[in-house]
């Protein structure tokens, strides 16, 4: 027996012949944790019928018979005022189209706040399903000298109680069995009292019938928080972290990154040793090894990137960020679940996007879907690294920093604040803001994220990475290469031009200036010239529109085709062929700040435009975003290649 889901707004229905239960709790109640131990992380991820909130489902192995997990959106509550709330209602309540009622419910629990879950587990309970309960935490409620009496809590819920420790695998053999018997489980004899002053009557006599103790606020945390919560010193402390951030990326990444390039100069070696033919040598050499490779070398970058996020998140330092960040957030007129849903378009703006499904209002979704794009996600990493090494010496320090690491700081700086104006102005086109609903935030107590959850946030990261590189990223550059190679020039041709066909670099050269790409970078030429792009970057421009790291790609085949021996010396020395700049290098001060101001704002991600489709339901907001976007890189990248060159004394 097996699960099955159709990805996609619209889709179909979960088709299935085994049991369906759907696990459900409030945010870091341990509930993913359960449900990727539960299903040896075999999920399959997809949309509701007939709404873009995503679904995730699995299967688990009980020994007597395979279930379908489904985890639903983490919510404090069944009274919707969101759309990820709302869909947890409609699945409980089975009114989703295509969909039936589930089978059982699993409640997953936070010992440690039990009291405010308790609101939580009457409202799933009064919805009359076979239920369960999962108690996590049990560990640190235990340390913080609290206490509770499992079996009393089953006994006074009327349903199955059982402990799990989701990260430590403790509980889920227990889990399985009772799971197995979902059939035989206890419906409680009187379902919990709706009306509120009963309701916390019950709540208090579960917790005095559980022998319930809350635990002592974390001594740790308590006294760290004084001052990373603190206004001031809390926003000291945050810029402190931001800057040993992206130094570490630089400092650490940066030998890694010198291994992967020295492999791929070996691999690029032998193909031109071993491959005798001069096209799949050049397809193989140039477009894969100088192209795929030349983006393949910033995995360090990328891994080392989700490596201190995932530590920072396990931790439970960005939820104090997220404290801090309101107060902006709130200048630019957003609530802080935004900050949320822009928080997660660091990492990549479509999931950023999604998360807008949060937000109760649709203005504040609106508003946080057209600034979502300016969070510098990690497909700007690459481009940031290579045109910061091209910019600046390695050995440049600014006091004890070095000059790379806060440029990139500075990049990242500048994604945000522009975020932040951007939502403000979306909110201003959209009439100001509704009612302020209220806006939880869990602060967990400080953490030691485990060593299998910061794993898997980078092997998905670097997957997800590589999974781009192979697809996207090569298919482009070996159609680039195509258009750098096309048309083919004879030997009369090449000494008509004065060019010896038995010059190597000499043929690449004529031929690459004089192919179609060449054709089609300076067709588009006027649009770029004030920027002080060539020919060559207008193309790599252009491809960055199927996915930025191309940009990176195309430069490194450009590169590997004048020198495939040192493709990022080929890189800084390389000179304009023609024209009135011909003999000046290409790559000056003013041109690199240009190129990433221009990357810093462009909408150069085809999958977030049809993400941001999907969510609106119309092509009127990603035609919009898409266009604004697109006028204010060019308008910001002149800005800066003026500004810049009056500071060096010319372009």
């Amino acid at each position: 027996m097996s699960a099955s889901c159709h990805d996609g707004a619209g889709s179909g229905a979960v088709v299935t012949s085994a049991p369906r239960i759907v696990l459900c709790g409030s945010p870091n109640a341990g509930k993913t944790s359960i449900f990727n131990t539960l299903t040896g992380l075999r999920a399959k991820t997809g949309n509701y019928p007939g709404v873009t909130v995503s679904r995730f489902v699995g299967t688990a192995r009980t020994g007597r018979l395979d279930l379908v997990i489904e985890d639903l959106p983490g919510t404090y509550s069944l009274e919707p005022i969101s759309p990820d709330e709302q869909i947890m209602v409609d699945v409980l309540d089975g009114r989703v189209d295509g969909e039936q009622r589930p089978d059982a419910v699993l409640i997953a629990v936070d010992a440690t706040t039990l009291r405010r879950s308790l609101r939580f587990v009457a409202q799933v309970l009064g919805r009359g399903l076979p239920a369960a309960v999962a108690v996590t935490f049990t560990d640190e409620l235990a340390t913080r000298q609290g206490g509770l009496d499992l079996d009393a809590f089953g006994q006074a819920l009327g349903v199955p109680v059982v402990r799990v420790v989701g990260n430590r695998g403790e509980g889920i053999d227990r889990l399985r069995e009772l799971l197995a018997g979902w059939q035989s489980w206890p419906m409680p004899v009187l379902a919990p009292p709706s009306d509120p002053a009963e309701l916390d009557a019950w709540i208090e006599s579960v917790l005095t019938y559980a022998a319930y103790r809350p635990p002592g606020r974390h001594t740790v945390t308590r006294r760290v928080d004084a001052v990373l919560l603190h206004p001031v010193w809390g926003t000291v402390v945050f810029f402190a972290v931001m800057v040993l951030f992206f130094q570490t990326i630089f400092g650490l990444a940066a030998p890694l990154q010198g291994y992967v390039e020295t492999l791929f100069a070996r691999l690029s070696g032998m193909v031109s040793e071993h491959v005798r033919s001069p096209w799949l040598a050049g397809l193989l050499g140039d477009a894969l090894l100088g192209g795929v490779g030349g983006v393949l070398v910033f995995v360090p970058q990328i891994m080392l990137l989700f490596l201190l996020i995932a530590l920072l998140e396990g931790v439970g330092y960005m939820s104090r960020a997220a404290f801090l960040m309101d107060r902006v957030m709130a200048r630019a007129g957003l609530e802080g679940r935004a900050f949320v849903s822009l928080l997660s378009s660091f990492a990549c703006a479509i999931p950023g996007i999604m998360a807008t499904r949060t937000l109760p209002s649709s203005r504040d979704r609106l508003a946080t879907m057209m600034a979502a794009p300016l969070m510098t996600c990690s497909a700007r990493l690459p481009v940031y690294v290579l045109l910061i090494g091209l910019l600046v010496d390695p050995a440049a320090r600014v006091g004890p920093f070095g000059l790379q690491g806060l440029i990139m700081l500075a990049m990242y700086l500048l994604g945000a604040v522009s975020a932040m104006l951007a939502a403000w102005a979306f909110q201003r086109i959209g009439r100001g803001r509704g009612a302020t609903l209220p806006f939880y935030m869990e602060m967990p107590p400080y953490r030691l994220p485990t060593a299998r959850s910061v794993l898997i946030a980078m092997s998905d990261s670097a997957r997800s990475f590589l999974r781009k590189c192979t697809t996207i990223i090569a298919v482009t550059t070996a159609g680039l290469w195509l258009l750098l190679n096309l048309p083919l020039h004879s030997a009369a041709d090449l000494r008509a031009h004065g060019v010896d066909p038995g010059d190597g670099t000499a043929v690449t050269a004529y031929a690459a200036d004089h192919s179609y790409a060449a054709g089609l970078g300076r067709l588009v030429a006027p649009v770029f010239a004030p920027l002080g792009f060539d020919w060559r970057i207008n193309i790599a421009v252009l491809s960055a529109q199927s996915a930025r790291e191309t940009f990176v790609a195309t430069l490194g085949q450009v590169a590997a085709a004048e020198d495939p021996e040192q493709p990022a010396q080929a890189l800084r020395s390389m000179t304009y062929p023609d024209g009135p700049h011909a003999g000046r290098r290409v790559f000056t001060a003013p041109t690199i700040a240009a190129l990433l101001v221009y990357f810093a704002f462009a909408l150069q991600c085809m999958a977030t435009v049809g993400i941001i489709r999907r969510e609106t339901g119309t092509w009127k907001w990603p035609l919009v975003a898409f266009t604004y976007l697109t006028a204010l890189a060019w308008v910001m990248a002149f800005a800066a290649h003026t500004v810049t060159a009056l500071l060096a004394g010319g372009g």
